[in-house]
């Protein structure tokens, strides 16, 4: 590997932990500016104002921001989430098992959408102009002007509702077997690929068509390579950047696509707790779950970007 290569990895890796910095007081200091008064929440209107004076004292509420902040980032760093407000539990042992479960969902969308997706993009690149590459091409854009709150609805009038194949809730931890793993994610995994697979459509697609347009696969086609092949071994090795950031941007899109199925589906994962956190003014729990979203939102653009640069033929 080149000077040049590792200079380059290393310089995302910099702005991906910058940019972390930046996010963590984003979020810190958003939640701190959120309406009503912590101590009152949790006493509730009948406490005196000595209770919550007091209440207040001890969880260091009346300490300077700033003071907070890096306390609250030490704990992150070190691995000290802190306390819940609302169930008065460690942080960690209430997130433990919520994140497993939303690693299951994204898992299963991801290995249902992604193989869909890089099928119907590159074929449709290969075809394209084609009555297909039509076909596929305005289903995708049908299918991204429809939001998945829409979808998710929709789903569970027609599957639950009516026809009664599926549940209207999924309940991650009654898995015990193959079938029941389908029952339970089917209906969250295909509110989530709607969207997340036509974006990845969309993107191969263009990828490919902006590499089959380049001099060298059409001096390959010129020379009676076949249209399988130029694919194959000239074009898609050299769109494997893209395709790859466009696979991170769509599965990056899980995490505010997941926050509205976890809702609609009473999914126990991240977003669920988040929400409730959130009805409860429990600002630490808030903070951490937030995040847990932006830190797997800079891993999968930062992994995309170092692909990228170590596919690039040209850097090696």
């Amino acid at each position: 590997m080149n000077t040049q290569i590792l200079s380059l990895v290393f310089k995302r890796l910099l702005v991906a932990i910058v940019t972390l910095l930046i996010v963590s007081f984003a979020v810190f200091f958003a939640t701190e500016m959120l309406p009503g008064d912590v101590a009152e929440i949790l006493l509730g209107q009948a406490a005196t104002p000595e209770a919550v004076a007091g209440l207040r004292t001890a969880m260091h509420l009346n300490d300077p921001a700033i003071l907070r902040f890096i306390r609250w980032l030490y704990g992150l760093a070190t691995g000290d989430l802190g306390i819940s407000y609302a169930n008065n539990m460690p942080i960690s042992h209430l997130i433990g098992g919520r994140f497993v479960n939303s690693l299951k969902l994204a898992a299963v969308t991801a290995l249902f959408s992604v193989p869909i997706a890089l099928t119907l993009g590159i074929t449709a690149a290969m075809l394209r102009g084609s009555l297909y590459d039509r076909i596929v091409t305005t289903i995708t854009i049908a299918v991204i002007s429809v939001p998945e709150f829409m979808v998710a609805t929709s789903a569970v009038l027609i599957f639950a509702v009516y026809l009664k194949w599926l549940p209207a809730l999924s309940f991650a931890n009654e898995v015990h077997s193959f079938g029941e793993l389908l029952r339970v994610f089917a209906m969250p995994v295909i509110t989530l690929s709607f969207v997340i697979s036509a974006q990845m459509i969309r993107m191969t697609r263009a990828a490919v068509v902006e590499t089959l347009n380049t001099p060298y696969v059409e001096m390959a086609l010129l020379k009676g390579a076949s249209r399988r092949r130029m694919v194959l071994k000239h074009a898609l090795p050299n769109a494997l950047g893209p395709i790859v950031n466009a696979i991170a941007l769509s599965l990056s899109y899980l995490l505010g696509g997941v926050i509205i199925v976890e809702t609609i589906f009473n999914y126990p994962g991240i977003a669920k707790l988040m929400v409730d956190a959130v009805a409860t003014r429990d600002l630490p729990l808030i903070q951490t779950c937030a995040m847990i979203f932006c830190l797997a939102y800079l891993f999968l653009i930062t992994l995309a970007d170092i692909i990228a640069i170590l596919s690039n033929p040209r850097l090696r």
